[in-house]
């Protein structure tokens, strides 16, 4: 271990930073695996955002189709 960092007694991959006492995992898989959720995550609320602006486009379309025959039925 380095002058910068403890060993936390019960879990090898965590480190305790001596100046600001944080707790720093050491584990790169870990980090790693945890940003692929992230960003997973992060994928799928950009999916779900994109499906509900698609959504309110074919209802606004819809209403406007639904004025103009409105429209052509009134003008009979």
């Amino acid at each position: 271990m380095t002058d910068r960092y403890l060993q936390v007694d019960d879990n090898r991959d965590l480190v305790r930073e001596k100046r600001s006492h944080a707790i720093v995992n050491k584990n790169r898989g870990a980090y790693e695996a945890a940003k692929k959720r992230a960003q997973e995550a992060q994928f799928q609320r950009d999916e779900i955002r994109n499906a509900t602006r698609e959504i309110n486009n074919i209802k606004s379309e819809m209403h406007e189709i639904k004025y103009l025959l409105q429209e052509l039925v009134g003008r009979k």
